[in-house]
């Protein structure tokens, strides 16, 4: 599971989830006067209906839409996708509470004067239909499909056999010689103390061994035609097709993660995921190579 790879509609749904749970603790009838003087009114988890139908309803489906989001794979339970599943649900429960609002005594027999709805089914209902709306409108509107996390800046590495720049005691770094004075510029083959004009004489009169050698090795033959591997993040989730050209996807590249890019066919990659499977990345604008 990666969490990175949640939208901002799935953290709307996860906030619905929560205050429907807190609901569910809130009384569901409301009552006036000193008749109510010490009547302990019901709540959801009094109704096994009312607290199956709505409350638990709800959070049970916010749940199957965010687990099927951090997976990396569509998992489908007898065919049904898990994350379609838990849509379904989520607009069951705003039904459902929709339906206790009108009628919050059920079928209790009150008399033609019923309760009425009680902060749990107020609040409960508000949580329902903001479930319902995000994960409904996620997968529709682009400001609800951004990440959620975004993801890590990825470090500039080094090129293979590169070295670091500078630093104290490192061979490659520049040292100031012993005796000279901070800031004051040294040139190859330059002594301590000595005028800055009196070794840039110095260093043009001496022999470039370096240069002259660099100069004699012939060049090497340039390999650019040829794709080398290398690592590289999405920006958003991007599904990653087969290799075989069928239009379902068979994996989903989520932000975070690192891929291998193995092979490019055209202007798509041939990516590879942690579990070692291989696929097409056909949009590849906006990735950040390693």
């Amino acid at each position: 599971m990666n969490i990175r790879s949640l939208t901002r509609g799935d953290g709307v749904v996860i906030v619905a989830a929560v205050l429907l749970f807190v609901a569910s603790f809130l009384s569901t009838w409301s009552c006036d006067g000193s008749a109510c003087a010490g009547v302990e009114l019901p709540m959801a988890w009094d109704n096994g209906a009312l607290v199956m139908g709505v409350y638990l309803a709800g959070v049970i489906g916010a749940a199957l839409i965010v687990v099927a989001r951090m997976l990396p794979n569509p998992l489908k339970v007898a065919g049904i996708d898990l994350g379609q599943a838990g849509i379904v649900i989520s607009v069951f429960a705003a039904w459902s509470a929709l339906g206790a609002i009108f009628d919050p005594g059920g079928s209790l027999d009150t008399g033609s004067a019923g309760p009425d709805a009680g902060a749990g089914l107020i609040l409960g209902l508000i949580a329902a239909l903001i479930l319902a709306g995000a994960a409904v409108a996620t997968p529709l509107v682009p400001a609800l499909k951004g990440p959620l996390i975004g993801a890590p800046k990825p470090q500039t590495p080094q090129p293979y056999g590169g070295q670091p720049q500078g630093g104290y005691g490192y061979p490659g770094a520049q040292q100031q010689p012993y005796g000279a004075q901070p800031g004051q510029p040294q040139s190859y083959g330059g002594q301590p103390g000595q005028p800055f004009d009196a070794q840039q004489a110095q260093a043009q009169q001496a022999p470039q061994p370096q240069a002259q050698q660099q100069a004699q090795q012939p060049q090497a033959p340039s390999q650019g035609g040829e794709f080398a591997p290398f690592w590289f993040a999405v920006p958003v989730a991007r599904p990653l097709y087969g290799e075989d050209g069928a239009p379902t996807p068979i994996a989903e590249l989520a932000p975070g993660n690192w891929y291998l890019a193995v092979e490019q066919r055209g202007a798509a990659l041939i990516a590879q995921t942690q579990e070692g499977r291989r696929g097409v990345l056909q949009d590849t604008t906006g990735i950040q190579r390693g």
